[in-house]
């Protein structure tokens, strides 16, 4: 924040070079101008600081995948075959179990998407689905007759606001928003709020109230807050992954921390392939 005496300065120069021409009186605007163009720098530099970051992480979780992703492999496995050699000598039910579960998590499942296809989305269960495993009757969509009064206010609005009246493509955009509300209270059947729909068309669109400058640079200035408070999120993402947290170790030189990695995990390859041959050799 800039305070009376800086705004002073000590030759005069900040001021001067603050004035606009004319009767030398700064314009009211003009500290919100500075600050947003300083909140603009700042934001690209941290945005370049967070993409760079992001690279590096890419980057070396990629390597860290290629080089050491066999190795964890081969401790899974491992790990499997000794609870499984385990359960093999005890019989124990929960070694058994645990043997299960270790191998389960080794074997793909076939055929996933072909099983899930028509089934579910990113939403979840359809619900013919849904019905199907919990032997429940599929519910069939509700059906809806609409009343004389709503057929009479849909034809009537559609007939007024059909978009291909529009002459111009913000118009056109307009009517083809109002149009999708009004088929969707026709569709509901809903006769009260086709009357609201009417009463919104006749009193016309809403004229638009254009912003001062200074409420621009005030939205500006909040914009650039909520954008630094995401990357912000973002940032603390990254760096909390397990990934980024490895990298941070060794910024200077990865390459080294995953020669690191790559001896522990060897060391313990050959802990677990001795257990295993212990294992074996008391079966």
């Amino acid at each position: 924040m800039t305070t009376p005496e800086a705004e002073q300065g000590g030759d005069g120069a900040g001021a001067d070079s603050a004035a606009p021409p004319g009767n030398g009186a700064p314009r009211p605007e003009e500290r919100l101008e500075r600050a947003v163009r300083a909140a603009e720098q700042a934001l690209i530099e941290y945005e370049i600081a967070l993409e760079t970051f992001r690279v590096e992480v890419e980057n070396f979780s990629r390597l860290h995948e290629q080089r050491l992703g066999p190795v964890y492999a081969r401790l899974e496995e491992l790990e499997a075959q000794i609870l499984e050699a385990r359960a093999a000598r005890t019989q124990d039910p929960d070694d058994l179990r645990r043997a299960d579960e270790a191998r389960a998590r080794l074997m793909p499942i076939p055929g996933v998407e072909e099983l899930m296809h028509g089934w579910m989305d990113g939403h979840g269960l359809f619900p013919e689905a849904a019905a199907m495993l919990t032997d429940q009757a599929v519910r069939p969509p509700q059906r809806v007759r609409p009343g004389e009064e709503a057929r009479k206010l849909y034809r009537e609005l559609a007939r007024k606001a059909h978009p291909d009246l529009a002459q111009e493509e913000q118009e056109r955009a307009r009517r083809e928003e109002f149009i999708t509300r009004v088929n969707a209270a026709y569709a509901r059947g809903d006769a009260a709020e086709l009357r609201e729909l009417a009463a919104e068309w006749e009193a016309g669109p809403v004229p638009e109230r254009r912003p001062s400058h200074g409420e621009e640079l005030y939205a500006r200035l909040e914009w650039l807050a909520q954008r630094k408070e995401l990357l912000t999120v973002l940032a603390k993402e990254l760096e909390d992954s397990a990934i980024g947290a490895m990298l941070r170790l060794a910024p200077d030189d990865p390459d080294r921390l995953l020669d690191e990695i790559g001896e522990q995990l060897a060391r313990q390859v050959r802990e677990r392939e001795a257990e295993l041959a212990a294992a074996l050799g008391r079966a």
